[in-house]
């Protein structure tokens, strides 16, 4: 459902991603882990259209741009960007009105029952708490049911409810056959949730492995991060 080949992404000399390749199923979690400054947000954003780079990105069959792929693809980044005079509410119908829903409260108040965000409704969003923020950016990434969806250290600020409610929804789109890209530093966060996880380090991808052959090699995730980021051991490529 979604490919990444040969992306690259330079400012100036520095190559914030430098020959990326990895191809996504259909019913698949995949996990973007690496630490800090490894490139994983600059792919984020590439894919879902906010940078110029170089090589190709497909959705489905079509490029990650046109207007076919974009109704696909949902997105939840990592810092929430909210309009300080739009209600909660309001987020939503605005949102909706962008990708054309045509009956998108049912799904509104679904996402706000399950993130606690009924009483919250008539609140601007520069009035929210950052928690709150997180809660209403995750509402917005999930309200166009999208069958692509990235998420971009999306469990920071949340609340317990919140992480399991979330984790309950992704588990629910992989068994609905969408794919999920979620980029994170956090390893514990999402370590029962993956199928594949690709490690970055310095704009390059390390490893690229699925779960069932990191349960083969005897490993560990949090293991396999160490070995390939701080050198004591190979990854794998898939």
């Amino acid at each position: 459902m979604l490919k990444v080949s040969h992306l690259t992404k330079k400012y100036g000399k520095l190559a914030a991603c430098d020959d990326v390749d990895f191809a996504l199923d259909d019913g698949s979690v995949t996990v973007l882990l690496g630490p800090n400054g490894a490139g994983k947000s600059t792919v984020m954003k590439s894919i879902i259209g906010f940078l110029r780079y170089e090589g190709e990105i497909t959705v489905g069959t079509w490029p990650n741009k046109t207007p076919q792929a974009r109704r696909l693809l949902g997105y939840v980044p990592e810092l929430p960007s909210l309009y300080p005079n739009l209600t909660v509410s309001e987020h939503m119908e605005f949102l909706s009105r962008a990708y054309r829903m045509e009956n998108y409260k049912p799904r509104m108040e679904e996402l706000f029952t399950r993130f606690e965000l009924q009483d919250k409704r008539r609140k601007f969003g520069d009035e929210l708490s950052k928690g709150m923020q997180q809660k209403l950016n995750i509402c917005l990434g999930l309200l166009p049911d999208p069958q692509v969806l990235l998420l971009d250290e999306p469990m920071i600020g949340l609340d317990p409810h919140a992480i399991k409610e979330l984790k309950n929804i992704m588990e629910e789109m992989r068994q609905q056959g969408k794919t999920l890209l979620v980029s994170t530093h956090i390893i514990d966060s999402v370590d029962m949730l993956w199928d594949r996880t690709i490690i970055m380090q310095n704009g390059v991808v390390r490893c690229n492995i699925t779960r069932q052959e990191l349960e083969e090699d005897g490993r560990t995730l949090e293991q396999l991060f160490f070995d390939v980021t701080e050198g004591l051991g190979e990854g794998a490529e898939a």
